[in-house]
Parts: structure tokens; C-alpha cells; sequence
């Protein structure tokens, strides 16, 4: 068909900007000598191409490598061999990079990828139209964004490369040949990887980067955009845009972060932000040069530099105040003495200390709700707490009325466990955090696995025993509520919170808003990718109309991943299709893993995504669209599609080779040996592995690495099969066609399948174990596609996003070689007992999964 072959403007700017361009700059990179091997960029190739060829041919991994050195390089042992393949992975890590750069240095000129739009669609629609504009103003009026980034272990890149790949795009937006080869250069001969495993404090490190370059100029310049704009008002009970961060503070089933990390990346984070203002002063001070204003410039530089660059004082204290007096003092100097000039500048700097005060970012604290029952029993067998004898065997009711909220200066003892002087130690020093960074700086605590009104209320009895008055209890209680049976009672435990009557008081003092966190990743463990979507949203549904019959202000906090495994994907576009049964006021989010780098990790890319997600919340409640509030007919069809993927997901599991396939043809059990993280693979790590101890994270990476995206489509297929059988085709068609929630739901499981390959595990078919297990994978994944293929009426996956599908194919086909590699050496590794070839076998897969995961952007 002809309209097949006209291309749109998107794809020509595409496969100009992008694809020739990296063609090109390929052919230099390859011919670069790393690692005193010249002849390695010369023949990887032809590597490429071989691997290409044998996965068409379904070859297994070890046929496609011995092949390729009998044809190209005959002469050399097998030790010699690994060696290749090693400096091949050195190369292919590098080649990803430079795609990444290639790609977001075109950024603006590929265009705008999505329907949904940023702030220039929202100024758009406001031009010409003052009711329309007065409409924005009174939404943005209770509207905050809350990006939340967070410690995962797939943020692969190491500060110095991201400072490499953001001077590569500097030069690539000019095609600076020169500059170009130099940093490619760099880039070969700078480390991607970690010796040892990073402390907590590091991870931290990492993270303060994107904060420093990239989220306090573009979080400014968006907020100075809207009050530009819009009627915002200065003494709003929420910031508009706000900063979450958990490394250093999240703790649930990471032993490695106790009490003293937390209070170093307080410090930290208080200590980059007036980095940060200090070297806006500097700016400040070349253009301030005049009369009268000496004396008030003098004692700013002495605040942000001793703050900037001294250690913190004992008697630190909040500084936010004093420094906007100064600034606001600066500035009427020059309206009223100097006509104005400059005063740009000062208003920039004002704007950002509003923002981001002495702390940055809200360091979140998070634990296990069991390790606060057992903190909670350990202090009640020390102490005069006034709980009930016997508390601990009472039911859930008699729990509630048997809390007393008996304020307890209880000291936590030396001989304490671990986990019990972290959690009573860091009960205090959220108090320190609080007088030193401001009250934002650490006014959240997450309890992780909540599952009943007593867990939060219990919580709240250790702060009024550990320093903290109930009349100053500065503190936001948040619930996660995580697996697909905690959801379903997840609005019930609420509203056992919303009538008792010390947390309605607390609630009260707190501006009766109250935050809930909703966990993707354990619930798409728990019961497959349709199961936890719906769960999630029947959830909010509930919750919603839980906390408007109390009249709460309710903040949905969601614990999204990259992947569409784990909440990501197209996330944007969830918040744009909310109906009005979802309390949508307020977007918070992780942000983790490559979904970091990828979508916030230059100024102009994090603009985009965040400006699309304020785009999202603002339009869906201005154009509350009838079609995504769904029909009593509509809701019994997901669920009925929910339930029968869950019970194919469900017996998937129970499946007795299902650990063992993911333990012996993925690298799930050499996760924990990849130096990226503080955090081990799996809670409880001492123990043998089991499914249930598995983190979400490790379960999605493993089936990401093996290209079958399990977690992201399987029972979908089967699902849409059963609405075929019972002759409701029809009604799914025009439910995709019409509900934005569902659209978007199957479109993200679309991308999900879109990298998979199963031609690289092809071979397994005919292995005598594990062929009928593999095959069950593969007729989901083919059901799926040809039935997802038959509803949106495409003939291929993603075809009508060309350019994703596009970037989708040219990063998978980078990456084949190293895919072929990891099973390669997964293959040897179960078929050898050479001690010394195992590690050498083991190196080989942990080195390949940087550059899966890396080119993936949002697999893990």
C-alpha cells in the first residue's frame, strides 16, 4: 500500500537526525583503538550480523558463538575467545550510550511523540479564552506534581558518564566533529561499572546529580512559566512542583541504611542545594555591582558559602526565610534605585529557594509494617507505654481501642537489634531533619506491607514515645498497600482511620490531606499485568470515594517502574484518562531505574515529561470525558478479562519448573553480584529463594533479560480469547476504542511485548526439561500478539507510534550480540564444573546485563 510508504515528518526528522546520524558517527566510534585491541571495532560488525542471522535461523546462543570464531577468527583458544567477547561488550555498552545522546540531542527536532501535550498545548488552549484561562488557574489552585526519585538497582550509568553523554549532546546538537571524537574517546576509556557494590550514601550521590543539573532548572523554569501564566498564589496549602527522594531513606529490606545514612543525605542534600544557589550568586554578583546594596550581597555570599562548602554545624538550623529576605531586600534596592535592572536574576534565584528551601528534595522514610510491630513490642516490654496487656494477641477492633497515644520519652538502648535502634533513632532525627533542612525536608513515613488501620496508628504510638508531641507531630502517616488482597480492603482500613478520633485530629492539624501509596511492581508479581492494573484502579476508585464521603483531600502516591511490567510505560497518559471517580488533584510518582536517565536526564527532556504529566492532571479534570468513567458493563468485562489472566498468571506460577527456568536461563541468581546497588535481590537474603522473597524488580529484570516481558502481557491473550468465546469481541473493540484507561493499559503491554524475542530462546523447544514449559510462554506471548494485532487493528506491534517502534527495533538490535552472549555463558555455566571458567562464565552474563538494561530505557 502506498500510504505505508509516505513517511511523516516525525519519521523523516527521525531516521535523519537519528538514524544517518548515528550511522555516521558509528563508523567513527568503531574505529577507535580502546583497550589496545584495534581489530575489535572492525569486527563486531560482523558479530552483529551473525548474531542476527543465527537468531533467524533459531540457533541456540552456543552455536551462533562457536560459528562465528570458526568463521572469522579460526586461530584463537577458547580463553581468547571470552576475551573478545568481553572488549565486544565494552564496545556495544559504549555504542548504546552513543545512541542515547544521538537521540535526545534531536530531541526538539523528532517533535513531540505524544498526543498528550506539555505546557505550550496548556498555554495554547488558554490563548484568547479567558474563561478557559480563569478554569486553569482555579485547577492549578489544588494541583501539585510530585516526582519521587528512588534508589533501584537498574540506574546503570555512573556520574561520569552522565556527564559525558550530557557534553556529548551539547556537541551533537552542533555536530561538533571535533569535540564528538574527543568525548567518544573519553568514553571508551572511562569504567561503566563499579568494583564494589555502592553504600546507600552513594546511591544518593548518583541521584543528587540529576537533581543538580537537571531538576532545579527545569522544575523553576516550569513553576515561573505558570505563575507567569496563571493566577498562582504564594501562600498555597501544597507546593505546585515538589521533589521526593528516597535513597538514604527507604530502608524496607535494605539493612545497609540505618540512622547515620539517613543524616548523611540530609546533610547532602542541604549541602548541593546551596551549591547550587551559590553558584547562581556568583552570577549575581558579576551583574550587581552597585551602590547601596553592598553590605546586603556581602552577607549572602557568607550564608550560601558557608553552607555550600563547610561541614554542617551542630547548630545548623533552616536558613529559607533568611535568605529570601536578603534576595527580597536585594531586589527592591534595584527597582527602587537602580531602575530594575537585573531584577530578572535576583526573581530567578528567589524563585528557586521558595522551591527548594535547605532541603532539595523530601527525604521519604519508609519501613516494613512487620519491623514496626516488632519495634512496637520490644518498647512495650521495656516501657510504661499504656498499651493493654496482652496487646499484641487482641483482634483488629479491640487494637483501635486499646491505643492510648501515651507520649513516652523513651531512650532506645545500646543493646537494642539493628533494626530496632534504626527505626526508634530515626523516629528522632526526623525531628533534627525537620530544624535543620525545614519542616519539608523529611515529613513522610511509608509503611510498606500495610495491612490493617492498626499498623498506621501503631506507628504513630512510637513517634509520641520517642520525643514527638501529638500537637507538633509534623508527620504524614502513608499506607502502601501493595498485593492484589491488600488493595481489596485497602479503602475498608482507611476508613477505620478517617473515624478514629486521634488520627481525624491529626489528620485536622495536618490539612485534612492525607497521601496513599499504591504498589505496581508487587501487585503485577502477585497477580499478573491485567489483574494488578485493575486492582490498582478499582482501589482508587474505593479509596476515592472513601476519603470524599470524609471530605480528605486524597494524594494517590504510585510506585511505578519503567517498565509497563511495573507501572511505567506511557505513564502520562494514565493520569490524562482518569475519570472523575479518581481523585486526580495530585500526580506522585517514582521515578527509578533508566526511567531516570531517560526521561529526566537533561533539562530539555525533563521539561517535556513533567510538563506532560501537569498537561495530563489539568486536562482531565478541565475535560472530565464521559467515556473514561466506566460502565457497570464495561467494569464487569475487565474484570472478568482480570480474573481469567490471573488464574492463568496464578497457575503459571505454581508451575514446579517456574523458579527453576528463571534461575537457570536468566541471570536472576547473579543479580545481586552486579555492583549497582546497596539493596539486595530478594528480602530475607540468607534464605534459598523463593518466589514470594523475590523483589519486583529482580522478578521483571530476569524476564526482561531472557526477552520474553512475562510479567507484561502474559494471561492478556488468554484473556482477550474468552471475551471472543462469549461473544463479546465487539464490546472490547469499542472499550479500546473509547476508554482511555484501557487503551492505555493494552497499548503499554504492547511495548512491553514489542521487546521481546523469543527466537533467542528458541532452542529450549526441543530441550527434554524444559520444552513444554518454554512453548507454554511462547503460545501466550503469540495468542496475545495476534489477538492484540486483531483489536487495534495494526498489523504489527506499535504500529502506529512509527518512531517508538523504530528506536524500539534499532536498540534491540544493538544490543543482540550481548543478549546472545548472556545465554551463551548461562548455556557453559550449566554445562561445566571448572571453577575458574565458572567465574570467568559469570563475569560474562553480569557484564551483559548493563548494556540489556541500558538500551532497554525503561526495562527494569
Amino acid at each position: 500500500m502506498s500510504s505505508t510508504l509516505k513517511l511523516s515528518p516525525r519519521e523523516t526528522a527521525f531516521n535523519n537526525e537519528v538514524v544517518t546520524r548515528f550511522e555516521l558517527y558509528n563508523s567513527l566510534f568503531q574505529t577507535l583503538p580502546f583497550y589496545q585491541v584495534k581489530e575489535i571495532g572492525i569486527l563486531l560488525p560482523f558479530f552483529s550480523a551473525h548474531c542476527e542471522k543465527g537468531a533467524g535461523k533459531q540457533q541456540s546462543p552456543t552455536a551462533i558463538i562457536e560459528s562465528f570464531f570458526k568463521k572469522y577468527v579460526p586461530d584463537i583458544d577458547h580463553e581468547e575467545q571470552l576475551n573478545r567477547m568481553f572488549r565486544f561488550i565494552q564496545y556495544i555498552e559504549r555504542q548504546v550510550v552513543l545512541f542515547d545522546a544521538i537521540e535526545d540531542s534531536s530531541f526538539n527536532k523528532i517533535g513531540r511523540a505524544d498526543e498528550v501535550g506539555t505546557l505550550t498545548g496548556l498555554l495554547q488552549t488558554a490563548a484568547g479564552n479567558a474563561q478557559v484561562r480563569h478554569n486553569i488557574s482555579e485547577k492549578l489552585k489544588d494541583f501539585s506534581l510530585r516526582l519521587v526519585l528512588t534508589a533501584h538497582p537498574t540506574q546503570f550509568y555512573p556520574g561520569t558518564i552522565l556527564g559525558i553523554m550530557n557534553d556529548l549532546i551539547e556537541a551533537l546538537k552542533t555536530n561538533d566533529i571535533n569535540n564528538i571524537d574527543v568525548l567518544l574517546q573519553q568514553l571508551g576509556k572511562t569504567p561503566f561499572f563499579n568494583k564494589t557494590s555502592p553504600t546507600p550514601v552513594d546511591e544518593a550521590v548518583s541521584l543528587v546529580w540529576f537533581l543538580e543539573n537537571t531538576f532545579y532548572h527545569a522544575i523553576s523554569a516550569i513553576q515561573t512559566k505558570l505563575e507567569e501564566e496563571f493566577d498562582i498564589e504564594d501562600d498555597r496549602k501544597t507546593q505546585l512542583l515538589e521533589l521526593g527522594f528516597w535513597p538514604g531513606g527507604d530502608r524496607d529490606g535494605n539493612p545497609n541504611v540505618n540512622t547515620q545514612t539517613t543524616y548523611d543525605v540530609a546533610c547532602l542534600l542541604r549541602q548541593i542545594v546551596f551549591r547550587c544557589y551559590y553558584r547562581d550568586f556568583r552570577v549575581l554578583k558579576r551583574r550587581i555591582t552597585f551602590r547601596g546594596i553592598e553590605k546586603t550581597m556581602s552577607s549572602l555570599e557568607a550564608l550560601l558559602y558557608e553552607n555550600a562548602f563547610n561541614k554542617q554545624k551542630d547548630d545548623a538550623r533552616d536558613l529559607q526565610g533568611e535568605m529570601l529576605e536578603l534576595l527580597r531586600s536585594v531586589r527592591e534596592t534595584l527597582i527602587t534605585s537602580h531602575d530594575s535592572l537585573f531584577v530578572n536574576i535576583v526573581e530567578d534565584l528567589i524563585q528557586k529557594v521558595k522551591l527548594f528551601g535547605c532541603f532539595f528534595a523530601t527525604l521519604d522514610i519508609r519501613q516494613d509494617s512487620r519491623v514496626l510491630r516488632s519495634v512496637l513490642s520490644y518498647v512495650t516490654a521495656k516501657a510504661d507505654t499504656g498499651l493493654p496487656a496482652g496487646y499484641e494477641k487482641l483482634n483488629e477492633a479491640e487494637k483501635l481501642k486499646g491505643i492510648t497515644f501515651k507520649e513516652v520519652d523513651f531512650k532506645c538502648p545500646d543493646d537494642a537489634d539493628d533494626l530496632t535502634k534504626d527505626t526508634l533513632n530515626t523516629i528522632r532525627l526526623m525531628k533534627q531533619i525537620q530544624h535543620t533542612n525545614g519542616e519539608k525536608a523529611c515529613q513522610r513515613f511509608i509503611i510498606s506491607n500495610c495491612q490493617e488501620a492498626s499498623d498506621i496508628l501503631q506507628l504513630i504510638d512510637l513517634f509520641l514515645w520517642s520525643g514527638w508531641k501529638a500537637e507538633e507531630l509534623t508527620v504524614d502517616f502513608m499506607p502502601l498497600f501493595e498485593t492484589v488482597n491488600d488493595l481489596k480492603v485497602a479503602a475498608e482500613v482507611m476508613e477505620k482511620l478517617y473515624t478514629h478520633s486521634f488520627y481525624k485530629k491529626h489528620l485536622q492539624r495536618r490539612g485534612n490531606a492525607q497521601t496513599i501509596m499504591l504498589g505496581f511492581s508487587d501487585s503485577t508479581k502477585d497477580g499478573g499485568y491485567l489483574m494488578a492494573n485493575w486492582s490498582i484502579y478499582k482501589a482508587k476508585v474505593e479509596l476515592t470515594a472513601m476519603a470524599r464521603k470524609y471530605d480528605i483531600d486524597l494524594a494517590f502516591f504510585d510506585g511505578r517502574g519503567g517498565p509497563p511490567a511495573r507501572g511505567g510505560g506511557k505513564t502520562h497518559r494514565f493520569y490524562a484518562s482518569m475519570g472523575n471517580e479518581i481523585a486526580n488533584e495530585h500526580i506522585q510518582l517514582t521515578i527509578q531505574g533508566q526511567t531516570v536517565s531517560s526521561q529526566y536526564g537533561s533539562i530539555e527532556t525533563a521539561r517535556f515529561n513533567m510538563e506532560q504529566l501537569i498537561n495530563a492532571g489539568v486536562i482531565s479534570a478541565l475535560n472530565p470525558d464521559s467515556n473514561d468513567l466506566l460502565s457497570d458493563k464495561q467494569k464487569s468485562l475487565i474484570t472478568a478479562m482480570a480474573d481469567e489472566s490471573y488464574h492463568l498468571f496464578m497457575n503459571l506460577r505454581q508451575h514446579p519448573l517456574f523458579v527453576e527456568y528463571l534461575e537457570k536461563f536468566s541471570p536472576l541468581k547473579l543479580l545481586s553480584r552486579i555492583n549497582i546497588s546497596s539493596r539486595p535481590t530478594k528480602r530475607n537474603a540468607n534464605a534459598p529463594l523463593k518466589l514470594e522473597d523475590l523483589r519486583a524488580i529482580s522478578f521483571v529484570t530476569a524476564w526482561s533479560q531472557l526477552k520474553q516481558s512475562i510479567p507484561g502481557f502474559y494471561g492478556v491473550g488468554t484473556a482477550l480469547k474468552k471475551m471472543k468465546h462469549e461473544g463479546n469481541w465487539d464490546e472490547v473493540k469499542q472499550l479500546y476504542n473509547t476508554s482511555g484507561f484501557f487503551k492505555t493499559m493494552l497499548d503499554n503491554c504492547i511495548m512491553s511485548m514489542s521487546k521481546s524475542d523469543f527466537r533467542i530462546t528458541a532452542y529450549l523447544e526441543k530441550d527434554e526439561k524444559f520444552g513444554a514449559f518454554w512453548k507454554q510462554l511462547k503460545d501466550e506471548f503469540e495468542l496475545t500478539r495476534s489477538l492484540l494485532l486483531e483489536l487495534t487493528g495494526t498489523s504489527a506491534l506499535m504500529e502506529d507510534s512509527p518512531v517508538d517502534r523504530r528506536s524500539i527495533a534499532i536498540r534491540e538490535k544493538i544490543v543482540l550480540p550481548l543478549v546472545i552472549m548472556q545465554h551463551y555463558a548461562l548455556q557453559c555455566l550449566n554445562n561445566t564444573t571448572d571453577t575458574d571458567l565458572t567465574e570467568i562464565y559469570n563475569k560474562l552474563v553480569i557484564r551483559t546485563v548493563y548494556g540489556i538494561v541500558n538500551a532497554g530505557r525503561n526495562l527494569a
